[in-house]
């Protein structure tokens, strides 16, 4: 019976007008996630015949449905055809999009499993039940604008709702709310005065979940207050999540912040919270997004400092192979490496595009 209103409510969503039908339930979260993975996919629905053909083929099977919701090529390439001018952003999405359905429904081991993906087996009943859930949810939240009734939209959305995996508008509207006083004070900045626009804190996670900052993130923040002490940047940016070890609730961001402002005295309009990274990568590109939203010239250097090991990898031309192969491009580009500890790096625009692929941190 469970796979038979599934089912239903699926079908019901692929129809036309079944959206507009009553009034809509709108789901702040939805829209928020919606808007931050997929913001050029929004109101559209993004297949036709054939994908709803294949959802009603699948006889209220949830892993069947997941698989039929997920969409091919051709239907990737009529969609970008729709749009010329974001054509490469609707596909990057639309891959995102897929692979947010194989990897939450239907079991694909996602790029850093260690991290990423459902807490529950694939294989187990407690998948499988994520799944069911999340296929019902799918249906439940079709008249929500969010989705504009598109079930393979709704579905990801969904399976991402199910595994509690919303860490990536979990500090929305993050300049707003966590930067103000820091952008505040970069509209009056003469950036000329410095020699670069800002000091990248690093975290590194500890090694178990109950421990707020680990040793090696200390030496980081300290290292850092050695060249903000110098005057060389008007702010510092403290980048990372809540990644390592999985499953703890510390963010590195906010404990880099909370030891500056407690042990340091660094006032809060001169420090930039990331919260959201997860690798170097993403560090790198997210810290270079604070950049350009608070105004910051793109024609000076930022500088990275960790320890010597991980900028040794910074600094490799390994690092911007594994920036080409996980983002498509160069978040920021190597200038000088001018310690064992630190590197300055000048950000690049490209930083700003959007990668579901990774919907935890896009």
């Amino acid at each position: 019976m469970a796979r038979i209103m599934a089912a239903a409510i699926l079908l019901a969503m692929t129809a036309p007008g079944a959206a507009d039908a009553e009034t809509p339930v709108r789901d702040a979260r939805l829209a928020a996630m919606a808007a931050r993975l997929f913001p050029a996919l929004g109101g559209h629905r993004l297949a036709g015949a054939g994908r709803e053909a294949r959802v009603a083929a699948c006889a209220g099977v949830p892993a069947c449905i997941v698989a039929a919701a997920t969409l091919g090529d051709d239907e990737r390439e009529a969609l970008a055809a729709r749009s010329p001018e974001r054509a490469d952003d609707v596909r990057r999405q639309v891959d995102g999009l897929n692979d947010i359905l194989r990897v939450y429904g239907v079991g694909k081991l996602p790029r850093y499993p260690m991290i990423d993906g459902s807490d529950a087996p694939f294989g187990s009943e407690a998948f499988a039940a994520k799944v069911a859930d999340a296929v019902t949810l799918a249906g439940a939240q079709r008249d929500d604008p969010a989705v504009a009734g598109d079930i393979s939209l709704s579905l990801a959305l969904a399976l991402l709702d199910a595994n509690s995996r919303d860490e990536a508008v979990a500090f929305e509207p993050l300049d707003q709310r966590h930067n103000a006083a820091a952008f505040a004070r970069a509209r009056g900045i003469d950036w000329g005065r410095y020699r670069y626009s800002a000091i990248l804190v690093l975290g590194v996670g500890p090694d178990e979940p109950t421990t707020p900052l680990s040793a090696k993130a200390k030496v980081n923040v300290r290292t850092a207050m050695g060249y903000y002490a110098q005057g060389l940047a008007p702010f510092l940016i403290v980048s990372g999540g809540a990644v390592h070890p999985r499953g703890t609730t510390h963010v590195e961001a906010l404990e880099m912040r909370r030891a500056l402002i407690e042990r340091y005295g660094v006032p809060a309009d001169a420090i930039v919270i990331d919260p959201y990274a997860r690798h170097t990568t993403t560090n790198v590109r997210n810290a270079t997004r604070r950049l350009i939203a608070m105004g910051a010239p793109l024609d000076h250097d930022m500088l990275v400092v960790s320890n010597a090991a991980h900028i040794d990898s910074i600094a490799s031309p390994a690092f911007a192979a594994r920036n080409t192969r996980e983002l498509g491009y160069q978040p920021a580009t190597l200038s000088a490496r001018i310690a064992p500890t630190a590197v300055a790096l000048r950000p690049s625009r490209d930083s700003l595009r959007i990668d579901p692929a990774d919907p935890l941190d896009p």
